[in-house]
């Protein structure tokens, strides 16, 4: 699993002209799932995601979570995290998850990280054209692959 985290203070995924969802303070996260994803990549990146310490402190230190600061989250499948451009210019998505593959796992995430907010987690719709608005709150933007636990 690859996600693209912003930290904004809005963001909003219109679907065919009509707002689905829509945050205040919070995470703007970008998922791309793979073939051999499965729940191990799911609990650890949701762990991950949830506890990042990117929100300020009163000191106006990276030192606060998601949870810490009551933020929300809303999370958009992204298949083209999983583009390969080594060859020619036309991205290949090989590795990226096909849809009977992505979807439970998409969906195995977002209620994973409800769990660990303990709020709703807003999302887009898997697969449909989206249009996503937001204000990057740094900007603060992270990259994180379960494959490369750097």
């Amino acid at each position: 699993m690859r996600t693209v985290i912003q930290r904004v203070n809005f963001a909003t995924v219109k679907i065919d002209g009509f707002e689905n969802a829509s945050i205040k303070k919070g995470l703007l996260i970008f998922i791309g799932i793979e073939n051999d994803d499965n729940d191990e990549d799911v609990n650890w990146l949701s762990s991950k995601v949830c506890n990042l310490r990117i929100f300020d402190d009163e000191n106006g230190v990276m030192n606060l979570s998601v949870k810490e600061i009551d933020g929300e989250i809303l999370s958009i499948s992204q298949f083209t995290l999983h583009a390969k451009t080594k060859k020619g210019n036309r991205p290949s998505y090989i590795h990226a998850a096909k849809p009977e593959i992505a979807i439970p796992i998409y969906e195995k995430f977002n209620k994973q990280l409800e769990f660990e907010i303990r709020k709703e987690i807003k999302t887009g719709i898997f697969g449909a054209d989206m249009k996503i608005s937001l204000e990057n709150d740094g900007p603060v933007t992270i990259i994180i692959d379960t494959k490369n636990k750097e």
